[in-house]
Parts: structure tokens; sequence; C-alpha cells
């Protein structure tokens, strides 16, 4: 790339333009390394590979050599793969959703550390996760007065920035300039005793600048890419995604008449995946209009929603897009860049916001148990999947909380509802609306036994509603307390049939 056409227009900073094995060898075995990206958009494309290149010429010679990586949430192959893939990581969090990933951490190769996205930036500022030695970034272009123009998500970055010894840079020219004023970056939070409120009253406030600060002495190498994010691809709605956004849309317009929400609704938060496409699919047709949205991440239906008109604003923290979508965003960046802000995660995560504004929040699960205890990260009890995320930050502050799931599992033999979950990540008490496609329960004000009720009988699927009665009006009887009915030698034992191949 000549001058003329290299996005680093800072003069400055030109003479550390080098090659990514260069900027790779600038990584110490041991570090640990703040790498943009969040859920597939605005990761490094070119350091991972080259440090995982440079690993694994170390680790044939008998060095071992591995290091720490810290990210905004998940990220992609070139990544998390090309790392996990050479035995390169040490520690990984906060959240991930990469196979080979998975594979190392439960075989016991990777250690794993599982956090609420908005507790990332501030546990680094209090030093609770040790020293961030490194921070790798991508970003769009780096202005003549030395700023940093954001790209595709912005996660942690602000933290990156700030916190890492040694910068290296990621320039990369497949990501549109016009980004350019999609950004929110706030630079005003503190550490206690010195915190002030947020001055975030309505989802498209803007509070903070539309680039980065960074102090240049502190970047060591900047990277000239060309390479696109990762685009997720979305298959269409199955019948069991539609009758789980039916539910929730009726439960909507009922909350609605009920004068528990306004006719517009309020801000809305959606988890990733298809089954939260189908919802937002939903409130193309529904009869809801000035939608707002508070959230982590956009995806293919909100971006629909904002085109129709359905959706006057979005707040994220990142766009991660299939492909058609990512056509359409570029195409049409400058609408888009009036109605969506990309926000830090510490802000688009801050459980003060989420609680000031009255989200909605819609996050999908592994599983549930008749009390209303959700299990969104571990198969079996002790297997991640993927991560928390940013799911409990809004849960616990949400106006609303739902989680949604279909009733079944792996062909229907595994139940989705089941006595008691192995893993807890949400308890009963920030679980307020379960969904299936056999139903809804709306679980708010109710006791334990309610819940147990009301959960089988409109949550679970009809081939495990008798067995789930039946442990129930067991467990009554049996149980040495009547609060929260269980049967503690069989409460796991759906579980332990299905790892026995026998099915729930």
């Amino acid at each position: 790339m000549t001058q003329a056409e290299s996005r680093v227009l800072c003069p400055a900073l030109r003479n550390r333009i080098m090659s990514a094995d260069e900027a790779a060898a600038l990584i110490r075995k041991g570090d640990n390394i703040g790498m943009s990206g969040f859920t597939g958009a605005g990761y490094p494309k070119a350091i991972p590979g080259a440090l995982a290149r440079r690993i694994h010429q170390a680790n044939s010679e008998g060095d071992r050599f591995k290091v720490g990586i810290w990210t905004g949430a998940s990220t992609a192959p070139e990544l998390d793969g090309a790392l996990a893939s050479v035995a390169g990581v040490e520690m990984r969090l906060p959240y991930q959703s990469d196979p080979v990933c998975r594979q190392r951490i439960n075989a016991g190769e990777m250690e794993y550390i599982d956090i609420h996205l908005s507790h990332v930036a501030q546990f680094v500022w209090f030093g609770f996760l040790g020293h961030l030695d490194v921070a790798v970034v991508e970003v769009t272009g780096i202005t003549e007065d030395g700023r940093l123009i954001p790209s595709t998500s912005i996660g942690n970055n602000k933290t990156w920035l700030d916190e890492a010894d040694k910068i290296i840079l990621e320039v990369n020219s497949a990501q549109d300039m016009n980004l350019l004023g999609m950004h929110d970056i706030y630079y005003g939070t503190q550490r206690p005793p010195h915190r002030k409120p947020i001055p975030l009253v309505a989802p498209g406030d803007r509070i903070g600048e539309p680039t980065f600060r960074v102090n240049p002495d502190k970047i060591v190498a900047i990277v000239e890419t060309h390479a696109g994010d990762r685009n997720t691809q979305f298959t269409a709605p199955d019948e069991n995604s539609r009758r789980i956004a039916g539910h929730i849309l009726d439960f909507l317009q009922h909350e609605v008449k009920k004068g528990r929400l306004p006719k517009d609704l309020l801000p809305l938060q959606s988890g990733v995946g298809n089954i939260a496409n189908a919802v937002l699919a939903g409130l193309e047709d529904g009869p809801f209009e000035n939608l707002t949205a508070y959230t982590e991440v956009l995806q293919d239906g909100m971006l629909q929603l904002i085109k129709s008109g359905k959706l006057a604003f979005a707040s994220a923290t990142a766009v991660s897009l299939s492909t058609d979508a990512l056509k359409e965003f570029r195409e049409n960046l400058a609408f888009y860049r009036e109605r969506i802000l990309l926000r830090p995660q510490e802000i688009s995560n801050h459980p003060e916001v989420i609680r000031r504004l009255g989200i909605i929040a819609m996050n999908g699960m592994i599983e549930a148990d008749i009390y209303g205890n959700v299990n969104s990260t571990h198969v079996m009890g002790s297997q991640i999947m993927n991560g928390i995320g940013g799911s409990g930050d809004f849960a616990r502050n949400a106006y609303l909380s739902m989680f949604m799931t279909p009733s079944t599992a792996k062909g229907g033999t595994i139940s989705c509802i089941v006595p008691m979950v192995p893993h807890v990540d949400h308890t009963e008490h920030d679980v307020q609306v379960l969904v299936t496609e056999q139903g809804l329960a709306d679980l708010r004000g109710l006791s334990p036994k309610q819940r147990a009720e009301t959960i089988i009988e409109r949550c679970a699927h009809p081939d495990f509603k008798p067995a789930l009665r039946d442990y129930y009006r067991r467990a009554l009887k049996g149980s040495p307390g009547q609060h929260t009915p269980h049967l503690l030698d069989e409460a796991f034992s759906w579980h332990l049939r299905a790892l026995a191949g026998r099915g729930m």
C-alpha cells in the first residue's frame, strides 16, 4: 500500500508500519494481550495468525510459548481458532464460541474465565486480572492528529488502549471510512470512590467522542490489512423459532394492554442467534412503532427493523451481520449512521444504564429447571459451551427479563426443562419469563411451587411433562423442606441418564 493510499494519516506514526510477522515478534511469551473483537466483528485479521506461527515454531523447538488472550467477546477462527490450534493460549476470557478453543477448555488444556461482559473493563482497571502487556486493536484509520477511527466493534478496546504497556494496531482498509461518526467513546468512567452517574437517559444520547484517544508513545507497530469480518449466516426461522416469537409478541401486546408497557415498548435487548432474529422478524409485522434498542450486538433482525422504520434507534457495541445484510449496511451507511451508535461494552452493558432505561431483555438458554433457574453456559453441568456473555448484565437489571429455548434438544431426546439445572448462570431471582415453543411462563409474583407448576404446564414438551409432574408430585411428599421441594437423590438423574446415553 502506497503512502498516498495509506489510512495512517499521522506523519509521526508512519515509520511504525511493518509486517504482521514483525509485529508479532514484539509479543513475549507469557504476555497478557487485549485483542479487539466482539461477536465476529472488528477483530485483528493478521497478527493472531502471525503469532500462531511464531508459537508453533517455538513449541516445535521445545520452547513452551503461551499467552493470555482477553477480548470483548467471541472473535473468529483466524484469532481464537488459530491460537488454540497451536496450544498457544494459557488463559482466555471473557467469552468465546470457537470449537477448537472450546475443545481445549473442556479437555483441561486451556484455562478460561467466564465473566459478565460489563465486569471485564473494570476488573482490568482494578488490577483484578493481572497486568495487561499488549493491546492488539483493529481500527478503520488513524487521523492526522493521531486519533483512532474505530472499526465494526468497540468492545473493550478503550480499556486495552488505555491500560496496555504496548499497542499494536491493525489498520484495516476493508472497513468503511464512513463508519466515522457511528461511535460514542465515553471517557467519563472513574474508579471508586470517584464514580459519577453516567449521563445517558435514552438509547440515542451521545455522551462521548467519535474516536479513540491514544498515547502515541505506546504504539510500537502498525500493520495494514484488507480483510472483512467473519459474517454470521442465519438460517430462516424454523417452526419452533416462529412459535417462540409468537408467544413473546402476544405477551408484549398483553403487557401494553395491562398498562405495564408503553405502546412503543421500552428499549429492546436481544441475544444472538436464530431465535432472537425470529423474534425481531416478528416485530416487523407486529403493531409496535418507534421502537428503540439498547443491546450488545446489532444483527440482521434489528437492521431490517431500522430499514423498515419500525426501529427508530439502536445502541450497541458491535455490528455483526450476514453477507447480504452487510451489503445493505455498507451501501446505506449514511442512513444507518444516523440511527446506530456503537459504545464501549462497559457502557452498552452497564447495570446503571440498563436499570435506568428499563430494558426488555431477551436471551437464549441451554436449559431451565422447574423453579426458574437458568443454565446458559454448560452442557451436562461441566462442559462449557460459549459463556454467559452479557445475558447476566441484562437479566438482573432489566425491566423484563426473558429466556427462551426450544423445549427439547438432540432430536427430542433431551428435555430443556429439567428438575434441577446442574449449572446455574441466572438464578430464579433474575428470571421473570421463560419461553419455549410450547408456551410462555410468566413467573413474576409467583412462589417457587407456583413457578414449578407454571413452567411444567406451559413450557415443557408433552413427551417429558408426565415425568416432570411425577418428580414434582413426589418431591412435594418426600422433600425435607416444602419451600423449594426437591428429591436430592434424583434431581440430576435426568442428566446422568443422558450422559449414560439413555436419554432423559
